[in-house]
């Protein structure tokens, strides 16, 4: 049974990828016919096409390989300067000139006359940047829309005051994880009596309605003697016992340690569904730590690339789509989850992808989105300088010329990809 849940997890989740990668490129495609510019294919995936079909001018299709997608936009690439869109150099020194060259005669093969109001790179700036802000922007609506499914209809995990466990021995975060032994002292909630599903209704004559607030209350008590109330059985009950005071980490600023009042009970975590602030909230700090993933990505690569050759995988660093799809497959069967909670794990994970794919794709460098977003905005500030100066309009940005940036971030690309499904498929991130 299992073996099944896993490959439904699988399944599901490349179906969801598929999805996202479509829709990804709807969000060039859509502004750009609005636009009026001339778009010729559609595709998901790399590689050999596995199924295509024409409508219009366009071809959609799917092709083998689902690790990205592409749309065609036709006049991406201006013509060089002072030169005949239909005219065709065959000559040029130097290998980058002739990459360059090559690559603006490919663009206009199949331009006709009627088709020259129609190229990408004849379009305002403001055209271009809707179009090509457009993928990037819909993975962001995919994460909100996930993520707000998942926390408002399912609900985010929080703790209750429902006693899931109760430690044997009081000892510091510093030594947490150890084995308890008979010279460790006993918890005040062992000492008490305490039991995993009572559920604390009161400290000190105070009412308890949080975790977090009875976590305060505990804190603040340092050794003192503490009245404890509780429901067991559906019975109110009281215990009275003396706290302990040990180092724990500081509420503020986890890297200190403080000495605070120590009961010895874990909570319960329970789903409780969540408002709008809450996804907003989340969504942001999902935004600064994948920003800040992706700022550390060539060292967390580094390390990625010793795990594929024998090194300790690192379970919070980068993964490919077939890593990706692997945890997806032990979501969904890890600690027996109910049928709700895989599909929540699952939406978790694609919301969180989505993400990912909305931030890297803003990187200001060819050939993603962003390089093309940086030339469109540095095209309307030269030519509002050159308005407000009353100089000649400067023309377009010919991205062109950073095409050897752009073919050298795609084989880096390349290759990071080839390292982390290597790295996914000899040393994997496990779950458990």
């Amino acid at each position: 049974m299992n073996a099944l849940i896993y490959t439904l997890g699988v399944v599901g989740f490349i179906i969801g990828v598929a999805v996202s990668i479509g829709l990804h490129e709807l969000g060039h495609m859509y502004p750009a016919k609005k636009f009026g510019i001339k778009v010729t294919q559609f595709f998901v995936g790399f590689g050999n096409t596995v199924w295509s079909v024409k409508r219009g001018e366009t071809e959609y299709g799917i092709k083998s390989i689902p690790l990205g997608g592409y749309v065609k936009l036709v006049g991406m690439l201006p013509p060089a300067k002072d030169a005949d869109p239909h005219e065709v150099r065959t000559t040029n020194t130097g290998l980058f000139t002739q990459l360059i060259s090559d690559a603006r005669n490919a663009e206009y093969e199949h331009v006709d006359d009627k088709d020259l109001d129609r190229l990408f790179y004849r379009k305002p700036w403001w055209q271009k940047l809707i179009v090509m802000a457009g993928g990037p922007m819909v993975n962001v609506l995919i994460a909100i829309v996930l993520f707000t499914i998942v926390f408002m209809g399912f609900g985010a995990l929080k703790p209750s005051t429902t006693v899931n466990t109760v430690s044997d021995c009081a000892i510091s975060d510093a030594e947490a994880g150890r084995t308890c032994t008979s010279k460790d002292p006993i918890t005040p909630a062992k000492k008490a009596g305490l039991l995993p599903g009572d559920q604390i209704t009161s400290f000190n004559g105070h009412r308890v309605t949080s975790w977090d607030g009875l976590t305060k209350l505990i804190r603040a008590n340092g050794s003192r003697e503490a009245a404890i109330g509780f429901e067991r059985d559906g019975k109110a009950r009281e215990v009275s016992v003396a706290t302990s005071v040990l180092a724990r980490a500081d509420v503020d600023d986890p890297t200190k340690t403080v000495n605070v009042g120590f009961l010895g009970v874990a909570p319960t975590e329970t789903y409780v569904r969540q408002g709008p602030g809450y996804v907003v909230s989340t969504m942001g700090t999902y935004v600064k730590g994948t920003a800040e993933a992706i700022v550390h990505l060539p060292q967390r690569m580094v390390d990625v690339t010793k795990a594929a050759f024998g090194g300790k995988r690192d379970a919070d660093g980068p993964i490919s789509v077939v890593g990706a799809s692997r945890v997806a497959g032990e979501m969904v069967t890890v600690d027996d989850p109910t049928w709700g909670e895989r599909v929540q794990r699952v939406l978790v994970l694609l919301a969180g992808l989505n993400l990912f794919l909305a931030l890297f794709n803003f990187i200001p460098l060819l050939p993603l989105d962003g390089g093309h977003i940086a030339g469109a905005l540095y095209e309307a500030v030269r030519r509002g300088i050159a308005r407000l100066r009353g100089q000649p309009d400067p023309g377009y940005v010919d991205v062109a010329k950073m095409l050897p940036v752009a073919y050298a971030v795609g084989a880096l690309l390349m290759l990071m990809s080839v390292i982390l499904i290597y790295a996914d498929i000899v040393n994997p991130v496990k779950l458990s």
